[in-house]
C-alpha cells in the first residue's frame, strides 16, 4: 500500500532533517536517498523513530536504481540543490535541471499523488545568473513532465542548522570590518526552516495544487539590516563598509577558488536582485499558510554560541539582573 509513503532526495540538509521529523511525527513513512550512507546515515536515522525511516544509498543519476523506489511511494520530494559548482558532476545544470526532470518523469510514470520540488525565490529577475537560469530550466522541465507538480520557491531559509546566519555570525565575530555588497540594499524575506517544512507538510496533507508557491517569512529586511540584527544579537560592533562592484568582483574571483567558497561571481550577481515575492505567483500567506516565526526571536535562541562567554556570558547575566 502506497498511502503515506514519502520518498525524499536531499534529506540530510537542514530542510530535509526538519521535514523528516515533521512527516514521521504525523505517521508518514519516509525513504531517504543519499549518495554516501556512511557519511550521512548517522544524521538521517536520528530524525525519526525506528520503523518510520529507511535510508537508501544511490547515485541520484542512476535511474534504474531510483526507479525501483517509486514503486513503493506515492509522494516524491526533491530538496537537492547547490550554491556553487564543483568538478564531480555537481554542475547547476545537472543538479537543478537534469535531475529534477528525471524525478518528474518517474513521478508521472508511476502515477504519484504529488511531486514537490524546492526551487528558489527571485530567479525570474536574475537573468545573468547561471544558478537562477538552471533553477528556471528545472522548473520548466518539471512542469513539462508532471503537470500537477508543486514547486516551492523559498527566500533565504534559516535555523540553527543553516549556512546563512551561522556563517555570518562566525565572520562577524572574527572580522573588525565587514563588506556590504551593493551597499547592503538587497531585500530578503527570510523564512525559518520550521515554517517552510510546515508549508511542505500542509501542501502534502491538504493536496494543494498550485504549481508554484513563493514561500516567505513575516518580515522584509535589507542585507544591511540583517547584518545589523546579527551584530546586535551577538553583541558585537563592527565597521560596515559598502564595497564597490569592481573590488567585490575581485574578491569573488579569489573566494571561489576555495573548496567551499565564501562567495562566487555568480552569487555576487544574484545579490543584485531583491529576494522578495514577484507577485506573479501566490505566496504561502495568500493560501492561508502564514509563517509564524520572527527572525530576531529565532536567531536569539542559538546566537549565544557567537557571543563572548557563550551561553554563560557575564554581560547577559548582568543584563538579566
Amino acid at each position: 500500500m502506497k498511502e503515506k509513503n514519502c520518498l525524499i532526495f536531499g534529506g540530510s540538509g537542514q530542510i530535509g532533517r526538519h521535514l523528516i521529523r515533521k512527516l514521521t511525527k504525523n505517521n508518514y513513512r519516509v525513504t531517504v536517498v543519499t549518495r554516501n550512507i556512511h557519511q550521512k546515515s548517522y544524521l538521517i536515522k536520528t530524525q525519526a523513530n525506528a520503523g518510520y525511516i529507511d535510508i537508501v544509498e544511490a547515485n541520484i543519476f542512476d535511474e534504474n536504481k531510483i526507479r525501483k523506489l517509486f514503486e513503493k511511494t506515492n509522494i516524491c520530494i526533491n530538496l537537492v540543490g547547490i550554491l556553487y559548482e564543483s568538478k564531480k558532476g555537481n554542475t547547476f545544470s545537472n543538479i537543478h535541471s537534469v535531475f529534477p526532470s528525471i524525478l518528474a518523469k518517474l513521478s508521472k510514470e508511476y502515477n504519484l499523488d504529488n511531486f514537490i520540488h524546492l526551487s528558489a525565490l527571485g530567479i525570474n529577475e536574475a537573468e545573468d545568473s547561471i544558478y537562477a537560469k538552471s533553477k528556471l530550466e528545472g522548473e520548466k522541465n518539471i512542469l513539462k513532465n508532471f503537470h500537477s507538480a508543486n514547486i516551492l520557491r523559498p527566500s533565504i531559509v534559516y535555523s540553527v542548522d543553516d549556512n546563512f546566519t551561522t556563517n555570518f555570525m562566525t565572520l562577524l565575530s572574527r572580522l573588525p570590518i565587514f563588506p556590504l555588497y551593493y551597499s547592503g540594499k538587497t531585500k530578503f524575506v527570510p523564512i525559518h526552516c520550521s515554517d517552510l517544512t510546515d508549508i511542505i507538510f500542509e501542501v502534502i496533507s491538504k493536496n494543494i495544487d498550485l504549481n508554484i508557491i513563493e514561500c516567505v517569512g513575516p518580515e522584509t529586511f535589507t542585507f544591511k539590516e540583517i547584518i545589523e540584527k546579527l551584530l546586535e544579537l551577538i553583541k558585537k560592533k563592527r565597521i560596515l563598509i559598502p564595497l564597490p562592484y569592481f573590488i567585490a568582483n575581485i574578491s569573488a574571483n579569489f573566494f571561489q577558488l576555495f573548496p567551499k567558497p565564501l562567495l562566487t561571481k555568480d552569487q555576487l550577481k544574484l545579490l543584485k536582485y531583491d529576494n522578495i515575492p514577484s507577485r506573479k505567483y501566490k505566496t504561502n500567506f495568500e493560501i492561508n499558510l502564514p509563517s509564524k516565526r520572527f527572525f530576531s526571536q529565532e536567531v536569539e535562541k542559538y546566537c549565544y554560541m557567537w557571543r563572548e562567554g557563550g551561553q554563560f556570558s557575564i554581560k547577559d547575566y548582568e543584563t538579566k539582573k
